[in-house]
């Protein structure tokens, strides 16, 4: 993987994970609730379900590449669109609420990572948001695996940094997003249409 293309590919990274999801969420509400030490847990398990979720996508594009020497063109357009319609319906989407319980039954750190690696697993939207954006970084010249080897560790490094520091900030974090839940939603919204008018014209 070229250099720039890998830094065009950690900062939307970056701000792929500033999106609010359903694990950056889960390590929001577990770091005020059980303290940013055992929200590692919650992370990790996260971060191992991204990075499989991953895996999966791959194979599928490299399957694809295998058989179709123009198929990395189409899945580019292709994801681009679907990167647009994401940061639509981000933008539409309503303020986050983000009620906390007062107090919390302890959990073992297993329990904290079996939660964090099953809300990654569990949402089948994520293989698709991965089909639409690994293929926007990758040289079909190139060894596929040892891109995608790239790609997951600076995902699962950025991603587990900042779903650490929501854990970390909780009681900071949490009243500034519902407060400007809204705004905070079109921004992050508008980044992805960006992205999905940008990144298959890059070369």
């Amino acid at each position: 993987m070229a250099l720039h293309t890998w830094l065009i590919f950690l900062t939307a990274v970056f701000g792929l994970a500033l999106t609010p999801g359903p694990n950056g969420l889960l390590a929001l509400s577990h770091g005020a609730l059980y303290g940013h030490r055992k929200t590692l847990f919650t992370v990790s398990g996260g971060v191992l379900g991204f990075t499989l979720l991953m895996a999966l996508s791959m194979l599928g594009i490299g399957t694809l590449l295998q058989a179709s020497a123009q198929a990395l063109t189409i899945l580019k357009w292709l994801g681009g669109a679907y990167l647009i319609w994401l940061g639509i319906q981000l933008w539409r989407a309503p303020p986050l609420h983000l009620a906390m319980a007062e107090k919390a039954e302890a959990r073992s750190g297993l329990k904290l990572f079996r939660q964090g690696l099953l809300s990654a697993l569990s949402n089948p939207k994520v293989i698709l948001f991965f089909g639409a954006f690994l293929p926007q970084f990758l040289d079909p010249r190139g060894d596929l695996w040892l891109q995608f080897a790239i790609m997951a560790a600076t995902f699962a490094v950025v991603e587990g940094g900042v779903e650490y520091l929501l854990a970390r900030m909780a009681h900071r974090v949490r009243p500034w997003l519902q407060r400007s839940g809204k705004g905070f939603n079109r921004c992050c919204g508008g980044l992805f249409a960006l992205m999905g008018a940008a990144l298959p014209m890059t070369r």
